[in-house]
């Protein structure tokens, strides 16, 4: 028998309902941001927990936490981050709604961190942003 040479894949559309790949490549990368933006969350707060010498010292400040408060919030949100970006990977539903908000979460907790690491921060809050964007674009539901 011959066999038929196998058909190519339609291309992506982008009408409404379709698939639309920028907002499927961004779920991808905005999952995988999650995941690293996690890492680095629980990072910081090992790191604030164990000394309170690495960060700045902020005096006059109404946000003022103690170090190693704020190593244990950073703490519990990268590990949380972390869960949902892996969530959002394997195309979790819940994943993809909670992401939006723990990233807005994320957000306002970096914008108030704003002091101590200036420049972590905001790529903190910069990667929140285009996540954030790409979780509430239209997208199918499965990415991996």
């Amino acid at each position: 028998m011959a066999q038929s040479a196998p058909t190519p894949d339609p291309a992506p559309s982008t009408e409404p309902g379709g698939i639309n790949p920028w907002a499927a490549g961004g779920i991808t990368f905005a999952g995988v941001l999650l995941l690293v933006d996690g890492v680095l969350g629980v990072i910081k707060g090992i790191t604030g927990i164990a000394t309170d010498e690495v960060y700045r010292r902020v005096r006059n400040y109404t946000f003022k936490f103690d170090v190693s408060a704020w190593g244990w919030i950073h703490l519990v949100l990268g590990i949380v981050l972390g869960i949902v970006g892996w969530g959002i990977l394997k195309g979790a539903t819940w994943a993809r709604a909670l992401g939006v908000v723990i990233a807005a979460v994320n957000m306002v907790v970096n914008f108030v961190w704003l002091p101590y690491q200036p420049v972590w921060a905001i790529i903190s809050i910069a990667i929140d942003a285009f996540v954030i964007w790409a979780l509430c674009t239209e997208t199918s539901k499965a990415v991996i």
